[in-house]
């Protein structure tokens, strides 16, 4: 039987005191591959980086990381003997030296550590950070502060790499460059990470899973792709909030109804006896805009995205449906018009409550 690299079994993350989040179980199979975790503020994230990291204990359940055991109720191996990099979401940065120093911090802490193929220069380049190496902490940005933070724990070459909110203070227009740039390191250097997030999109795209904690709980732990179209639960829908949940009542094996939409037809992913009464989960792209058709709805608000808009329609029943559109489509409409909505309405993958 295979080991996972990391495997989290049945802990409760506490600290002063407080349960954050109970009987959590996590794994990350293969060495090198991203856990990404998201819940809103204070749901307990980073209580489950500073308990991996060592630095909060357990009472129950247990921490295993590459088959060696680093916390349960009778062990928890010190921080500094874990081989973990914790990188907080404020930077730790030391005042009184350069960033450069700052940076070879992480350096020095590998010394007599297994060498991999990495550097100081590769580094410092793919962060972008070469000109502020000469400058001391106060003298930069809350986003080169935390650039260099994350320099330094990539030079400590962990086993484990902890990520707490790594580009918050990053600017929206630097953001998906670093994001990009970050993943290469990550797979370059075969680094495994848990990296905590609140943008859903940072999450799909770096994590090879992602999980979702919200009261206090791990509500799905999945790949990107099944958290976003396949939510196990009313709680993720309005957590992502992606979409929206509108009544409908299950009239085939492959169909259902909604008074304002009418018939609606695909493939369930879960079944339920005709005649039940549901919530179908509808999202942006599950619409299409068709002028011709007999079904149009009502403009109330229109959200332009640069390559799309996002329309916001209500329907007979007031109902508000947001549908994506390409910016490019010849007939852009006006709050107050009316849309048209292609029928036969037809979803892929139907997810209902």
């Amino acid at each position: 039987m295979k080991n996972n690299f990391l495997e989290i079994k049945n802990v409760d993350f506490t600290i002063g005191g407080k349960t954050k989040v109970k009987n959590a179980s996590l794994i990350i199979e293969n060495e090198g591959e991203t856990l990404c975790l998201l819940g809103p503020s204070g749901i307990g994230k980073t209580t489950i980086l500073r308990t991996i990291a060592g630095l909060e204990k357990i009472d129950k359940g247990s921490i295993k990381l590459n088959n060696k055991l680093l916390s349960s109720k009778e062990i928890n191996v010190e921080p500094e003997d874990r081989n973990v990099s914790l990188a907080f979401q404020d930077n730790s940065l030391f005042p009184h030296y350069t960033v450069e120093k700052n940076i070879l911090l992480g350096a020095e802490r590998n010394k007599g550590r297994k060498k991999r193929k990495i550097s100081f220069k590769a580094i410092i380049e793919l962060l972008d950070i070469s000109k502020i190496l000469k400058k001391y902490p106060h003298e930069i940005s809350a986003g080169e502060a935390q650039r260099a933070s994350l320099a330094r724990s990539l030079l400590t070459q962990p086993d484990l790499l902890l990520l707490d909110e790594p580009l918050s203070n990053v600017d929206q227009s630097f953001k998906e460059e670093i994001q990009v740039r970050l993943k290469k390191i990550l797979s370059e250097l075969k680094i495994t990470t848990i990296i905590v997030t609140h943008d859903s999109y940072e999450a799909f795209y770096l994590g090879n899973k992602c999980a979702i904690i919200l009261d206090g709980q791990i509500k799905q732990f999945d790949d990107p792709y099944n958290v976003y179209h396949f939510p196990n639960s009313v709680e993720v829908v309005n957590f992502l909030n992606r979409g929206i949940l509108i009544p409908a009542k299950v009239t085939g094996e492959n169909s259902l109804e909604n008074k304002d939409l009418g018939t609606i037809k695909g493939n369930f992913i879960k079944h339920y006896p005709k005649g039940s009464d549901v919530q179908l989960l509808l999202q942006p792209e599950d619409l299409e805009h068709d002028d011709k058709s007999n079904l149009k709805l009502e403009v109330v608000d229109r959200k332009f995205r640069g390559t799309n808009f996002i329309y916001t329609l209500k329907t007979s029943s007031s109902t508000l449906i947001p549908v994506f559109v390409h910016s490019h489509h010849i007939h852009q409409h006006e709050v107050d018009e009316k849309f048209g909505i292609k029928r036969p309405i037809h979803i892929d993958h139907i997810v209902c409550f």
